[in-house]
């Protein structure tokens, strides 16, 4: 089985895993929207330390590909092209949103909770009411497709029949609106992760379906919007 290094930088969370044969050797994470450059590197060389290993005995480099921050989503897939490129490596894109419904289904199993019935429904902010969404069986495999969606009390009628759980750093804000829907359930403490990256990259890994390293680019979803600049003189 592959040694995996996995890179999550999508949101405000940055993450670095190392993961061999399906076991987590070495992780560490941090949140702050404006520390991923500053702590990228230096959690890669951490985990290498930590697990005795050196970088050249990596089999791939995988990364969260999006939807997400612009600019966390540019570091994170330059840096995993720039360690591909050097080590002469594999790259290997995971949805963004996919690796959060695994963490959730991970969770369902530790809690032994039957998912027979269940969708998975991970949701990231987009500001207001607007979340980066879709929705996965216990297979993970997409029942909706990635989208932007401005969430009202109505937006999964088409599920009544279904159990759905929510999560994600867009799902808080959607609690009051679901309050009363007994097939909505809330999952807290879900949260995106290079452990969940490297998960999923081992099946990726096994059927040789990599990215082209050179036209491989983030998934943003949506267009970037530059803000006003708040630096005095800057206009």
């Amino acid at each position: 089985m592959p040694l995996i290094l996995g890179l999550e930088t999508a949101t405000s969370i940055c993450s670095v895993a190392l993961v061999k044969d399906g076991i987590l050797l070495a992780i560490r994470e941090t949140e702050g929207a404006k520390e991923h450059s500053a702590a990228l590197t230096g959690f890669i060389a951490e985990v290498f330390a930590e697990a005795g290993l050196k970088y050249n005995q990596l089999d791939a480099v995988a990364v969260s590909m999006g939807p997400g921050s612009y600019t966390g989503l540019r570091i994170g897939v330059s840096s995993a092209k720039g360690l591909c490129y050097a080590l002469d490596k594999p790259l290997i894109a995971v949805d963004t949103l996919k690796s959060l419904a695994w963490r959730a289904l991970l969770g369902c199993k530790l809690q032994n909770i039957d998912t027979e019935n269940i969708l998975f429904c991970p949701m990231l902010d987009a500001r207001r009411m607007e979340v980066f969404t879709a929705m996965f069986d216990r297979n993970l495999q997409f029942v909706e497709p990635v989208n932007a969606l401005v969430v009202t009390a109505d937006a999964f009628v088409a599920y009544a029949d279904k159990q759905i759980i929510y999560f994600g750093d867009g799902a808080l804000k959607c609690r009051d609106l679901f309050e009363g829907k007994p097939n909505l359930t809330y999952f807290d403490n879900i949260s995106l992760s290079g452990e969940a990256v490297c998960m999923l990259a081992e099946m990726e890994f096994i059927n040789n379906n990599f990215a082209d390293l050179a036209y491989c680019e983030p998934f943003y979803l949506k267009d970037f919007i530059a803000g006003k600049p708040r630096v005095k003189g800057l206009y």
